[in-house]
Order: C-alpha cells, then structure tokens, then sequence
C-alpha cells in the first residue's frame, strides 16, 4: 500500500496545554449544540440557564474567598496586636527593672561613700589612748562591717 497517493494528515507536536484543551472544549460545546435535536428556542433557554448557573457559582466562589481573606486579615491582625501588646509589656518591665536597679545601684553607692568617708574620719581622729578601741579598727572596723 502505498500513501503517496491518498490523503494524509499532518500532526505536529507543539506544547498544548490549557489553551487547546478550551479550545477544543468550546469546539466541542458548538459543535454539540448545532447537533443537538432542540429548537433554537430551547437552546437559548438552556444556555441562559447554565451561564446563570455559572454566574451564582463565580460570584459564591468570590464571596467564599472574600470571606477567606477577610477572616485571615482579622486573625493575622488580632495575632499581631497580642504580639505588639507583649513586646510592650515586655520593654516597660525592663524598663522598670532598669529603674529599680539603678535606683539600688543609687542606694549601695550612697551609703558605701558614707561608709568610706566615716572610716577616713575614723583614720584622721584616732581614739584617744587607753579608751580600750585597738588604733587598728575601731570605728573604721565597725562602719565597714569588717
């Protein structure tokens, strides 16, 4: 048999993919509908009923994802605002902490100056002798807790 002298077809590979399967979809679809043993009349009917039922279903499909990302706004927003009300709690407990220890860094400092300076005077204005307080100590000693 040869082909040389019949008809033939030519098939080229190309990359398909969604564009030719709607195109042969909506080929199919006309090609139905000139074939389907209807009148005119309730073709059209029909057709009018399956875009309106393609319409409800687009514009549900549009209210659900609007829903959805609604929902997800108000819940990221809400996660948010719990983490900015912790960092905040979090900053002013350090905050105060910091007070708190430079106001007892205060404290220790004042009364270690009061305490050295007591046992400078101590050093310049010794005990007079024989009061029983040794030269080595006495008030100085006893102020530094030594």
């Amino acid at each position: 048999m040869s082909h040389e002298n019949g008809p033939y077809i030519v098939i080229e590979r190309r990359g398909g993919g969604a564009g030719s399967f709607i195109v042969g979809a909506l080929a199919g679809a006309a090609v139905a509908l000139l074939l389907a043993p209807r009148t005119g009349e309730e073709t059209r009917a029909e057709l009018r009923e399956n875009v309106q039922k393609l319409r409800d279903r687009a514009e549900d499909t549009v209210r659900n994802v609007q829903d959805a990302v609604s929902q997800t706004f108000e819940n990221v927003r809400g996660d948010v605002s719990e983490r900015v009300g912790a960092a905040r709690d979090a900053f002013e407990s350090g905050r105060q902490t910091a007070r708190d220890t430079r106001e007892d860094m205060e404290r220790r400092v004042k009364e270690t100056r009061e305490r050295v300076r007591a046992g400078i005077d101590a050093a310049k204005h010794p005990p007079a002798a024989g009061t029983g307080e040794s030269s080595n100590g006495g008030e100085l000693g006893g102020e530094l807790g030594v």
